[in-house]
């Protein structure tokens, strides 16, 4: 009976229709840690730290850190005190510090007191009271001097199960004994209620001036003076079928409940029932070990299997259909009291106002299209037809397949129009009663989009364009029918703002022009639909606060008229397409209070308070700086002062964070490296960047985050310098420029001596080349010479030759004239003074003396050497050799000697003779060698 009294508290409590703040929940393989969670803490600069078994994990909100455990054992408890974390795990406490690296280090804190443990002591929680910190083992409470480092404990005899601190006091249970606060340095006992001695308990909280104390299995517990006394709240019958593991008193009053099985109960301060919160509609993990409430007022729970946050102070929060009942939500209406939903699987309503669930309305399963309001009525457009709705019944006044939408015809209020599956009809009110009233003729196309403008009717459909629609004055013929088929795209939308008809595609929104009969772009208005960002086109507005809205990729768009200009200002909630998790082409929003929208989605639907939106100031901070080498060894470098880095380690690695840990509203991030590139990045959700291969250079690298439409307050910086090669450093450019002075005095040296060198090669080369054109003269000059003095020996030679020939003539003449005289004078003595004058001639000494001369000016050295060679020849020898000099022939000597050829012979053989020849040796030859 127990069990099914506890499913029928279960169902009524954990099923009804909460619309929960957000959730967000990590895995084991999120965190790279183990599946227990055990205490959770945040430091001073908004660190989450959680005592995860056997390591201590670290979360930015962009990214995790897990240290081990000191002493390898369980973490059991965690508290951020100043820029310290305590912690404590088995027979070990102590404190973790950050190092100039960001890195935390470990001191432990019980060394000094390890021989006073008591065998097996396990430190489960730790407080913060003034100046001292208290860590609790079950059976010893020790308290940590901040200012002294002493350390002391107090002894019980029994278990000690859990410390609570109220109003800066301490308390305690001892098992058997009761509630005791520490005063003096020692427990004091405070209750001894039978309640607080039989039950463990898990929170004690203060009510006023009393006290409200928690215990495991059979709730609160309100004190009276000494005694205590059940509270008498909604939540007892819940409170009795669970056990409670651990408890926390929010800021705002309210009351977070952690059980072992069965999630988290949120109450609020009187003690009825605000959340239920479980496996079934959020949590990873149904047993809550842990509990903290963060900077921003939201709540931690650490899991038996994981981590959980509940974005308690966010403005958005979420209905899921975790069952399957509900289904895909298509279209959303708020009517009075009452909330409406059109699913895929038909209407449903509840009273907004309390935490009843959504009830089918009966005869309207299928699927649901749209909701209009029109003038205090409902109409459900519906794939079986068109309904009215009154409260929780339906009506179906429309009984044919596929309404679309349905809207008012200004000068008829009487009738309405409706777009259906295959065309526009036309509904009538007949008294009180609504009903079909005809089709109109002439137009057979699907009518998802209809809108009335003028006495036109227009219909988009998004594979065929606009059509534009002239019916008669009753509505029942279409008479023209125009489409414009430049206006087609996918999940295009078409509706009427403020006397305006609005048309949306990709290409943006556009107005129509009724003098130019056609749709016109507004710049304005496509501000919207930025690059990449068009998801799809249907406009809502919303009749209320005349807003209207739009939905893209990164976040949802609403545009409101500004007060004094009338201009429309363009507002957004950076919620991605993702996280809406929206059906595209059926986007749906309604109101359900002044600045509250509900929007409806594949899971069930979210609200948000727009008023709400605004974001507390942040800040970011750059985490670690790691530099990688060229071989990749890596070392991390201190982010408070100015990098210096080798030339080598020109791989840059920066991570960063902002501490916001809101589950829709993820920051973003923005940096620039000045020195390399001075505009700032795109915009991304990488909490890190990487620099490959940085030239050196002095770098700047700045960033910034954004969580939703809010800058960060600051512009985290981390300078460094990536150092030159040492042979670009300054001493080695020293060293270079002594050397390339040296090297120019060198190379002016060499160039000075190569000069000279080349210079006096040149003078030498002009020197030689004036001598070689010197000895050329003077050859020329020689050889000039030579053929004159050849040409002079040529003409000796000549006039010899010719004196000589001229004398062998002559003596030739004259032998024979001498020889006619006498052959032909008889008488010799009458013709011998002819022949004494003929004979004086040829033997005339004159003529031997011409020849001599011209003989000597045409070879002017014979005849010395041959004197000097032969000095025993005679004058006739001598006159001889010459003729034989002149190569002539004994008969052409002969009449030179006035001799006979055979003297001549004669003449050469003595001649021989006298100067030694031998038989073999040729005169003539021998005397041309001379």
């Amino acid at each position: 009976m127990k069990y099914l009294r506890f499913l029928s508290v279960l169902f009524s409590f954990g099923l009804f229709a909460q619309e929960l703040p957000p959730i967000q929940n990590y895995a084991p393989v999120d965190y790279n840690g183990e599946n227990q969670n055990w205490s959770i803490t945040q430091s001073e600069n908004k660190l989450v730290y959680i005592a995860n078994n056997k390591s201590l994990l670290e979360f930015n909100g962009s990214s995790w850190s897990k240290y081990a455990s000191p002493n390898e054992t369980v973490i059991r408890a965690v508290k951020a005190v100043g820029n310290r974390v305590y912690s404590g795990a088995y027979m070990e406490f102590g404190f973790w510090q950050k190092d100039s690296f960001g890195i935390l280090k470990y001191t432990s804190l019980s060394n000094k007191i390890k021989d006073d443990f008591l065998p097996d002591e396990e430190f489960w929680s730790i407080w913060e009271i003034e100046d001292w910190v208290v860590f609790q083992s079950l059976a010893r409470i020790y308290i940590y001097n901040l200012k002294d480092a002493s350390i002391y404990h107090i002894d019980s005899e029994t278990t000690v199960p859990s410390l609570f601190s109220v109003d800066q006091n301490i308390y305690f249970q001892k098992k058997n004994k009761g509630i005791f606060k520490i005063e003096s340095g020692k427990g004091s006992l405070v209750f001894d209620d039978k309640t607080v001695v039989e039950d463990e308990v898990v929170g004690i909280f203060r009510q006023g001036n009393e006290f409200l104390v928690l215990t495991r299995d059979h709730g609160f517990f309100q004190s009276r003076g000494e005694d205590l006394v059940k509270w008498q709240i909604d939540a007892n019958e819940l409170l009795s079928e669970v056990s409670v593991y651990t408890s926390l008193q929010l800021r705002d009053g309210t009351f977070a409940l952690g059980t072992i099985s069965h999630g988290l109960i949120h109450l609020n301060r009187n003690g009825n029932l605000l959340h239920h919160v479980s496996q079934i509609n959020g949590l990873r993990n149904n047993t809550i070990l842990s509990l903290f409430e963060d900077a921003r007022s939201n709540l931690w729970l650490g899991m038996d299997n994981g981590i959980g946050y509940i974005d308690l102070k966010s403005p958005f929060r979420v209905y899921q259909d975790k069952r399957g009942v509900v289904g895909s939500v298509y279209a959303t209406a708020v009517v009075g009291d009452v909330m409406y939903l059109g699913t895929n699987q038909g209407l449903f309503y509840k009273n907004k106002n309390d935490l009843s669930d959504f009830t089918l309305i009966e005869g309207t399963q299928g699927q649901v299209w749209s909701l209009n309001e029109i003038d205090d009525t409902l109409f459900c457009g519906h794939h079986r037809g068109t309904f009215l709705i009154n409260g929780n019944s339906a009506k179906r006044i429309a009984n044919i397949q596929g309404t679309w939408t349905v809207r008012n015809i200004e000068d008829y209020p009487n009738r309405l129009l409706q777009g259906n599956y295959d065309g526009l009809y036309v509904l009538e009110k007949d008294g009180t009663e609504w009903r079909l009233k005809n089709k109109i003729q002439g137009f057979e196309h699907s009518s998802r989009y209809v809108e009335l403008y003028g006495a036109d009717i227009f219909v988009n459909h998004e594979y065929k364009g606009v059509f534009k629609i002239e019916a008669d004055s009753s509505y029942s013929v279409a008479k023209e029918v125009d489409v414009d088929t430049v206006l087609k795209g996918s999940n295009s939308g078409l509706v009427k703002y403020k006397d305006q008809l609005l048309y949306a595609s990709k290409n943006g929104i556009a107005r129509y022009n009724g003098q130019q009969k056609a749709f016109i772009k507004d710049s304005l208005l496509s501000l919207a639909f930025s690059e990449n960002e068009y998801v799809s086109g249907k406009l809502i507005v919303d009749k209320r606060n005349q807003y209207l809205w739009v939905q893209t990729d990164s976040n949802i768009g609403y545009f409101m008229e500004g007060k004094l200009d009338g201009i429309p200002r363009l507002q957004s909630i950076p919620l991605t397409e993702n996280m809406r998790d929206g059906i595209v082409g059926y986007e749906n929003i309604s109101v359900t209070n002044a600045d509250t929208y509900l929007f409806g989605n594949n899971s069930g639907y979210f609200t948000v308070s727009i008023n709400d939106l605004k974001i507390p100031e942040f800040k970011v901070e750059i985490d670690k700086i790691q530099a990688t080498d060229i071989q990749g060894g890596e070392s991390i470098h201190d982010k408070r002062e100015e990098g210096k880095f080798e030339d080598i380690q020109n791989n840059i690695n920066l991570s960063f964070f902002t501490t916001e840990y809101n589950k829709f509203l993820k920051p973003q991030y923005q940096y620039k490296l000045e020195g390399l590139y001075e505009e700032w990045s795109e915009w991304s959700s990488e909490p890190k960047v990487f620099f490959k291969n940085l030239p050196s250079a002095d770098y700047s690298f700045k960033v910034r985050s954004r969580v939703g439409n809010t800058i960060s307050t600051n512009i985290a910086s981390y300078s460094f310098i990536i150092a030159r090669p040492w042979y670009f450093s300054n001493i080695m450019f020293s060293l270079y420029l002594i050397g390339a002075i040296l090297l120019g005095v060198a190379i002016h040296n060499l160039y000075k001596g190569y000069y000279h060198k080349r210079q006096n090669k040149l003078i030498e080369e002009n020197q030689r080349q004036i001598e070689l054109a010197r000895a050329q003269n003077e050859k020329e000059i020689v050889q000039l010479k030579n053929e004159q003095l050849k040409k002079e020996f040529q003409n000796k030679s000549n006039e010899l030759a010719a004196s000589t020939m001229s004398i062998i003539k002559k003596n030739e003449l004259l032998s024979k004239a001498k020889e006619q005289l006498v052959a032909n004078v008889e008488e010799k003595e009458s013709v011998k003074p002819i022949i004494d004058i003929i004979d004086k001639n040829l033997n005339q000494n004159d003529d031997w003396e011409l020849f001599k001369e011209a003989f000597n000016n045409a070879d002017r050295k014979f005849l010395k050497k041959l004197k000097k060679v032969h000095p025993n020849l005679s004058p006739n020898d001598i006159r001889l050799c010459a003729y034989l000099r002149l190569n002539l022939s004994s008969k052409e000597i002969a009449p030179l000697l006035n001799i006979s050829a055979r003297s001549v012979e004669i003449k050469r053989y003595r001649l021989r003779k006298k100067m030694g020849l031998e038989h073999d040796d040729n005169l003539v030859n021998y005397i041309l060698t001379l």
